[in-house]
């Protein structure tokens, strides 16, 4: 199915299709020079399909993990286009999860002041979320996603039958996003993956979730209002990624930071909801160590900052609170 994403920046569309990425000349132009950007956790079979229908494929290889959407890989990648000759005329792909796609999102925006971009999500976190939007960065001194842009795709490809080859629990953390917009905006949808076998609804899962992303980015693409949303569970969620650097995925740390930001009737049912989807529900972690993450938070000021909570599966509201209001509930989270 095509899902078409209208933005005034910049139309595209989400292809969501079994064994899309062997047919991608179907769907873009690739008779130019195209920089795949992919990491060492992906199977190299993907790119090498994605290779077979672009012109004058250059692929790139970077560690796995979040480490590597550095300054230092951002001017590595840039130097390597600057080398292959690369013009305004080339394109990027991203072939993997949020790290890979964050960061060649960004290079594509800034080589030249901007190429083409598609992404090809190959974790279900990147296929539901990161994906899609138009939010690309890298993160700089242990914050995360600090210097970015919004730059949108030219087309992104969904193609579920890679996450045949992903392990539980990258399908866990991913999971945990489409719980996030399910607790916020549908209840259909968290109650589907609350109560029915997630593995047999995975295809439902994606087109619900893409179907709430593209309807937010569609109204709000540059995060002024209504997008904001999205953050739910991610002003904790951050400070624990940043806190834990490396060692917990995107996904875990957005889950446990939902826990904290809802009424306690929501936040036992959200927790139940990990449970069964195999993320962490609490952590070893000092309060004001999160604290001092979240002032470098993009959503903080100096009077704190707009946080999204869920009085009920469904609902949401911002509110506008303090450092320490944010973090009044971090006791449900911490190993006991």
């Amino acid at each position: 199915m095509i899902i078409p994403v209208n933005i005034k920046d910049g139309n595209y569309n989400i292809i969501l299709e079994n064994g899309a990425i062997s047919r991608l000349n179907d769907y873009f132009d690739l008779k130019r020079k195209v920089l795949i950007v992919t990491d060492d956790g992906v199977p190299t079979k993907y790119c090498q399909e994605v290779a077979k229908n672009i012109a004058e494929p250059f692929i790139e290889v970077l560690p796995q993990g979040e480490a590597s959407k550095s300054f230092e890989n951002y001017k590595y990648l840039l130097s390597k286009m600057v080398e292959y000759g690369f013009t305004r005329g080339d394109a990027v792909i991203a072939v993997g999860g949020g790290v890979v796609g964050d960061l060649s999102g960004f290079v594509a925006a800034t080589y030249m002041r901007g190429v083409d971009f598609y992404n090809i999500p190959t974790t279900f976190l990147a296929m539901v979320d990161s994906s899609v939007g138009g939010k690309v960065a890298i993160d700089l001194d242990g914050i995360k996603n600090i210097v970015g842009a919004f730059y949108q795709p030219k087309g992104v490809v969904v193609d579920t039958l890679v996450l045949s080859t992903l392990d539980k629990r990258q399908l866990s953390a991913g999971l945990v996003e489409s719980v996030k917009m399910a607790a916020t905006m549908d209840r259909e949808l968290f109650e589907l993956i609350e109560t029915e076998p997630v593995c047999e609804n995975f295809q439902k899962i994606i087109e619900k979730s893409l179907l709430i992303k593209k309807s937010v980015v569609e109204k709000d693409p540059t995060e002024k209002g209504l997008r904001k949303v999205l953050n739910f569970g991610h002003t904790i969620g951050h400070a624990v990624e940043s806190h834990f650097f490396g060692e917990l995925l995107h996904g875990e740390c957005v889950g446990l930071g939902m826990l904290p930001m809802c009424s306690l009737s929501v936040s036992a049912r959200i927790k139940k909801v990990l449970e069964k989807i195999g993320a962490p529900t609490s952590i070893n972690v000092d309060r004001n160590s999160l604290k001092t993450y979240l002032t470098h938070d993009k959503k903080s000021t100096s009077e704190g900052v707009v946080a999204v909570f869920c009085n009920g599966i469904g609902d949401f509201e911002f509110i506008k609170t303090d450092f320490d209001g944010v973090l009044e509930n971090l006791d449900l989270i911490i190993a006991k």
